[in-house]
This record gives C-alpha cells, sequence and structure tokens, in this order.
C-alpha cells in the first residue's frame, strides 16, 4: 500500500487507538500492535454514530463557534490534548526512543497542541487526512519534524 510506505518507521513498536479502522490499519505495517486506550478518537458524546446532517444546526454551530467545549456529553479538544499530552510524555519517559502510532485525527491534533503549546482549537486549522504521518521527537522538549498529508494519491 503505497501511502503506508514508512521507510524506518514501519520497524519501529507499535501501538493503535481501541478503533477497528486503527487497529486493522496497524496490522497492515505492525500485526503486533499494541492497543493503547490513550490513543482513542474524540469521544462525540450524543453524536456519536450520528451523520452529520442528522445533528440539529443550531448545536452544530455551537460547537462549530466553540470547538474547545466539546460535543454534547461528549470529550472536549481540551481534554484530547491532556489525554494526549500525557501519553506523549510517558513515552517520552520510557525506554522506547521510538514508536509508531495509529491514531485519529482529534488525537494527533492533540498531540500537535501538546507538542507546540497552542490551543487545541489552533490545530483545527490543521488537515490531518487519513493516512496522514506526523513524526514528532524529544530531545529535553518536543519537536514538529515532519507533516505528511496521507490518502491514496501520497508519496513518502
Amino acid at each position: 500500500m503505497r501511502a503506508l510506505r514508512l521507510g524506518a518507521a514501519g520497524d519501529w513498536p507499535c501501538c493503535t487507538s481501541p478503533a477497528r479502522a486503527a487497529r486493522e490499519t496497524a496490522a497492515i505495517v505492525a500485526p503486533a500492535a499494541a492497543v493503547v486506550d490513550a490513543l482513542a478518537d474524540q469521544d462525540a458524546g450524543r453524536w456519536r454514530g450520528q451523520e452529520l446532517a442528522a445533528i440539529a444546526p443550531d448545536a452544530l454551530g455551537a460547537w462549530l463557534a466553540a470547538p474547545e467545549r466539546g460535543p454534547p456529553e461528549g470529550e472536549s479538544l481540551d481534554a484530547v490534548r491532556a489525554r494526549a499530552g500525557v501519553w506523549l510524555d510517558r513515552c517520552a519517559r520510557g525506554d522506547t526512543p521510538r514508536l509508531l502510532a495509529v491514531t485519529h485525527a482529534a488525537v494527533i491534533r492533540g498531540a500537535l497542541a501538546h507538542v507546540l503549546g497552542i490551543a487545541p482549537a489552533a490545530t483545527l486549522a490543521i488537515d490531518v487526512a487519513p493516512l496522514s504521518l506526523a513524526v514528532l521527537s524529544f530531545s529535553g522538549r518536543w519537536r514538529v519534524q515532519e507533516l505528511r498529508r496521507g490518502g491514496a494519491d501520497s508519496s513518502p
């Protein structure tokens, strides 16, 4: 699969979100990927499983105006950032210098917000397509080394 050519990253230990789609994607590059709850997608609360068109326009408008609050009974972007940040910092203290994580756009944005020290809502300006790649490194402080758009037409 061209979009999943990872070079050296294909040999790194892999962890994945518990979501079926993420586990199936991870299995392509790392059949023994560990499932990590911290990599789960943003909890959509009462909107879980609904089509966008089925959500009340005023509720959707309120969330779009202040996405950091999260959907009704769901998880805020701040909570996703906190969860991703705790996981990243735990990884930085661990003994695995490199790790491949298969996760969701909201978690990638949360990780970027943590690494860059910006408000999670600001990361909505970053397009995170399916199969995108974000390379982060830690050497006393976090750095974004690379952001690569995913998709079938992407080249590594």
